[in-house]
């Protein structure tokens, strides 16, 4: 338990270097990891269960007396930042309508559970980012399909109906059985989420380093469209995490609420949006999705701790 715990802790510290090096590694094994695709579902509904498991329904009751907060975070997510991305991919690739499929994709994905890793590091509010994280997941099987027809439908072939099923036992089964795990008479007392987590991130890397494999042919040459959708993405992620801090600002919320929606608001669960990607289109609808996997844990790294001093340093004139 120690050893799996200590790997845990190296991984957690590791993530902004290691989710790069799993893509470079998927594109370096390309032929070999394009054979375990059919493996992606599975891997990801097992993330799915691990991250979800200590999740008790008692640490959300304080959260749900004020849903101001996670309301205001799930429009951001789910409404906000969806119109965005398909606005800014409409102007900036009006020729490329799969680019523009995976830009939505991108930012209609829910917020990604490792955000709950960000905020405890940073000192957020963790029933406030429980209930957003559940949330967003639970609807994601319906809220995900739907905006991906409402926005980019006239340009795609999807099964939609399909994708719901898909998305119902990848991420609404898992979640609901590891919650249900906490109130086991044989699991209750026990630290199940311990043992899970190593191979939990472990299944991450996995999950983006077959979506490496699937893009490897974009990246032989770095082009000015290549490019392009990196610089798009990363507007569009930062655009995340301001958009929180000035709901948070505007509502005046606690510092701790504030951190909890500037990094739930900035994250998305990467793994899923390559997944869905990976299974129901074409592979340059993964590039937008693979780019955010580059940005993603060194943004929330840096937003985190800029937020943070920012937070500690007003609380300090306000109290002198």
């Amino acid at each position: 338990m120690k050893m799996l715990n200590t790997i845990n802790h190296y991984l957690e510290k590791g993530m902004p270097i290691i989710t790069p090096l799993s893509l470079i590694f998927g594109m370096l094994f390309a032929s070999l990891l394009d054979t375990w695709i059919y493996l992606v579902p599975w891997v990801f509904a097992f993330v799915t269960f691990a991250s979800t498991i200590g999740v008790k329904i008692s640490k959300i009751k304080s959260a749900v007396k004020k849903p101001l907060p996670i309301i205001l975070c799930l429009l951001i997510i789910q409404i906000v930042m969806p119109i965005v991305a398909y606005g800014l991919g409409m102007l900036v690739f009006p020729q490329n309508s799969l680019i523009i499929v995976g830009l939505v994709i991108a930012f209609v994905i829910p917020t990604g559970v490792i955000s709950l890793m960000w905020v405890s590091i940073h000192n957020g509010n963790s029933s406030v980012s429980l209930l957003i994280v559940l949330l967003n997941t639970l609807l994601s099987p319906v809220l995900i399909p739907l905006s991906i027809y409402f926005f980019v439908g006239q340009s795609v072939t999807m099964d939609t109906i399909g994708l719901m099923i898909q998305l119902l036992w990848m991420i609404c089964l898992p979640s609901l059985i590891g919650i249900s795990i906490n109130y086991l008479p044989l699991t209750k007392n026990k630290d199940i989420k311990s043992y899970l987590a190593p191979f939990a991130k472990l299944g991450l890397f996995f999950v983006i380093a077959i979506n490496g494999s699937v893009v490897v042919q974009y990246f032989r040459e770095l082009t000015a469209s290549l490019l392009l959708i990196f610089v798009v993405i990363f507007i569009l992620a930062s655009l995340g995490y301001f958009l929180g801090f000035f709901i948070s600002k505007l509502c005046s919320f606690d510092n701790d609420v504030t951190v909890s929606i500037v990094l739930n608001s900035g994250m998305r669960n990467i793994s899923l949006g390559a997944a869905i990607a990976v299974l129901y289109f074409p592979p340059i609808v993964s590039l937008p999705i693979i780019a955010c996997t580059l940005f993603q844990q060194i943004q929330a790294s840096l937003f985190g701790h800029v937020l943070s001093k920012y937070l500690s340093r007003n609380q300090s004139v306000k109290t002198t």
